[in-house]
């Protein structure tokens, strides 16, 4: 009986659908919202062009009910569940804090289904599907998106703990575990703003997650191509998710070449992040992670702190940003699928 109820709701309790459709559309629900607010606003900022900054501030004020709606799309939700969710994305990630992301996707998952239950099942739709989708949301919100977004704190301590070691294996650590908060559904921005995140960690932070964004867009290019070059590569490596949890292996190259590049920054170029602490969790997303180091140069030439921008500074920015990023995860990519690791399709968005 409650299987025929399950079927007859389009309710499939199945890691495809959950751990992958779901995840895969909240990944685009968060581009379509709080990245590309993120990119606009940054482009308005450096170029004074006031229009593009309000654009992506509306853009990013709504990334909690993108991503709800998103993922009640993915799971075939009616349009009265679909429009709900607005309400659950909000509360999740305004409650969740540095793990809204993550409070959003689990939280809107359940809201979604329990809404699909009561669709259409009385006289007084109109009324009860919303409430129920709302009200679900709402509670789950107050008692689990605070809890979701200590546990996305805590990750970030650990962070900060890495910052506490000596430069080489700071660069490494950080990178590294900056580089996959980048990927999973949590906030590396908002850990990173949470941690004031600057300087030299701050510096790791940016190489890693370029690491990941770029090396996932190189070594994917013949899958995506263009598209996905530009997708990942200036968006969110956050889109491979649903691939890397079908086979974890496709995490490795970028994963690895994070490790490299986080060390190269702190210790060959002493790359330092010194403008926004946001900045140093987003990568090459719109540029804002080069663009903080770059805005850091800035300040710290005007305070006194830094005599002047040189040439090194750029070529190190280009190397650990851009260049070895995908140099890196290209070749890693490459010896992975000749080991047979990594098979054609396995990164296809």
């Amino acid at each position: 009986m409650v299987r025929d109820l399950l079927k007859k709701k389009d309710i499939e309790i199945s890691v495809d659908r959950y751990l992958i459709h779901a995840m895969s559309a909240m990944a685009q629900g968060l581009f379509a919202s709080l990245l590309i607010g993120t990119i606009l606003d940054t482009i308005g900022a450096q170029f004074g062009i006031e229009l593009l900054s309000q654009a992506g501030g509306f853009a990013k004020g709504v990334a909690g009910p993108a991503m709800a709606v998103a993922i009640g799309y993915a799971l075939n939700a009616p349009s009265l569940v679909l429009f709900s969710l607005l309400a659950v994305g909000a509360a999740a990630n305004g409650l969740g804090g540095a793990g809204g992301p993550l409070a959003v996707y689990v939280i809107a998952i359940v809201a979604s289904e329990c809404g699909k239950l009561v669709s259409k099942e009385t006289k007084v739709d109109i009324l009860v599907t919303p409430a129920v989708t709302v009200l679900v949301g709402t509670v789950l919100s107050v008692l689990i998106a605070p809890g979701i977004g200590k546990a996305a704190s805590s990750f970030g301590t650990l962070i900060m703990r890495a910052t506490e070691l000596q430069p080489f294996m700071m660069g490494m650590l950080v990178s590294a575990l900056v580089g996959i908060a980048l990927t999973l559904p949590i906030s590396s921005a908002a850990i990173c703003a949470a941690l004031g995140l600057t300087g030299l960690a701050g510096g790791a932070a940016v190489a890693g997650c370029c690491a990941q964004m770029v090396g996932f867009a190189v070594m994917s290019y013949k899958e995506n191509g263009v598209g996905g070059l530009v997708s990942q590569g200036l968006g969110t490596s956050m889109l491979q998710m649903p691939n890397i949890i079908k086979n974890p292996r496709v995490w490795i190259p970028p994963t690895l070449a994070s490790l490299i590049t986080g060390p190269v920054a702190t210790c060959v170029f002493k790359m330092q992040n010194n403008g926004a602490a946001v900045a140093s969790g987003m990568g090459t997303c719109g540029m804002v992670g080069p663009i903080g180091v770059y805005t850091g140069w800035i300040s710290d030439v005007a305070s006194g702190a830094k005599a002047a921008v040189t040439g090194m500074d750029w070529i190190g920015l280009v190397l650990v940003c851009i260049v070895l990023p995908a140099v890196l995860s290209w070749v890693f990519g490459e010896l992975l699928r000749r080991a047979g690791w990594i098979k054609e399709g396995d990164l296809k968005l």
